[in-house]
């Protein structure tokens, strides 16, 4: 458990790296926050019997990819992919599987990129290769997993028919919201550089796209510009 450890901990700094230099490059980052966990041994020996895994390291390590896991939630749908290129871009980065739930849902709904890696953990005596699996999504996406999760186990995955309806009409009202976001963040982008020259331009560069509404709208009453809307 300590080389998973340590190879979490090994993307975990790769995560922040990549988060603090877009931060300082372009004043805005796609990834919104960070978590990781490492499978307990309960889990996972619980995990191994259903897959019908042989109880020792060698056949744990090879049949089961997320013992150590990372969720990176962002704030566009385009930002998870973005995200996914540019750490399995890294050259110690090797990619494993990958497992488009967002291009294709699951059946109830469910929508998250999933990236299995590998990278190298340097131990004192030796270099022990590490799986890690990144679970990429949206902010909506992660809020509808949540709480698909609690569900699920409060109904010990008996979930009567028509709450997995609920469900699945929830995760496309999610997945609604998130393409009107995209969408309307790409359309202030599209605002900002084509006033960008402009005398009288707005200067949006250094604010996040999830609060360019708030924000261009104070602007605009600051300098009383609501009659030219």
């Amino acid at each position: 458990m300590m080389g998973y450890k340590f190879g979490t901990d090994e993307l975990m700094t790769k995560i922040n790296i990549l988060k603090e230099e877009f931060t300082h490059i372009h004043q805005y980052s796609p990834i919104e926050h960070v978590t990781s966990r490492l499978k307990t041994p309960e889990s996972l020996l619980e995990k191994a019997r259903r897959k019908n895994c042989p109880l020792t390291f060698e056949d744990i390590r090879k049949n089961i990819f997320d013992i150590a896991g990372i969720r990176i939630t962002c704030s566009f749908i385009s930002d998870t992919y973005r995200v996914a290129d540019m750490l399995t871009g890294q050259s110690d980065v090797e990619v494993i599987e990958i497992k488009d739930y967002i291009a294709n849902p699951k059946p109830n709904g469910y929508k998250s990129l999933h990236v299995i890696v590998e990278i190298p953990v340097f131990m004192t005596d030796r270099v022990q290769p590490v799986l890690v699996e990144l679970q990429i999504r949206t902010i909506a996406m992660d809020f509808w997993a949540s709480l698909e999760h609690k569900i699920f186990y409060k109904y010990r995955g008996a979930i009567p028919v028509s709450l997995l309806d609920e469900l699945t009409d929830a995760a496309e009202s999610a997945n609604k919201l998130d393409v009107k976001m995209e969408h309307l963040h790409d359309e202030i982008g599209e605002i900002k550089n084509s006033n960008l020259d402009a005398p009288d331009s707005i200067q949006l560069s250094s604010m996040p796209p999830l609060s360019l509404p708030r924000e261009l709208l104070a602007s605009l009453l600051e300098r009383g510009s609501m009659g030219r809307l």
